[in-house]
């Protein structure tokens, strides 16, 4: 690799809102990790859970889960919104990964279609 890491990120629309919970995403991450062969650190989330007046009052585009999971050599941020079934993924690393196997397995497990992705490399040298 001839840069620091290299970052995707990832856009998908008409998912299954299902997929949404806190639950599915920390099993995302356990799989996403083990295919692209990331060590896994701290799992942290965001959300409206134990604030309903906040979360009924939210945008839409508020209105979802959001997570950052750490990895040894840097992380993966996921925001979801509810009511757009949309996901939006980022997968940020110094170690190298292969960005299609990202892709394809995130619209499998969240059951959309990616509209758009960026694979950016950081600290060009």
């Amino acid at each position: 690799m001839d840069s620091y890491g290299k970052e995707i990120i990832i856009d998908l629309v008409d998912c299954k809102s299902d997929t949404f919970t806190r639950g599915s995403i920390k099993g995302y991450c356990i799989k996403l990790c083990e295919l692209i062969d990331m060590d896994r650190c701290d799992l942290h989330f965001w959300d409206y859970r134990g604030y309903p007046e906040e979360y009924e009052e939210a945008p839409d585009h508020l209105k979802g889960t959001s997570a950052v999971q750490f990895i040894k050599t840097s992380n993966i941020t996921i925001h979801t919104l509810d009511v757009l079934k949309s996901v939006f993924l980022n997968v940020f690393s110094c170690k190298d990964f292969d960005s299609n196997t990202v892709i394809e397995f995130s619209e499998g497990w969240f059951g959309g279609t990616c509209l758009d992705s960026h694979l950016v490399q950081r600290g060009k040298v």
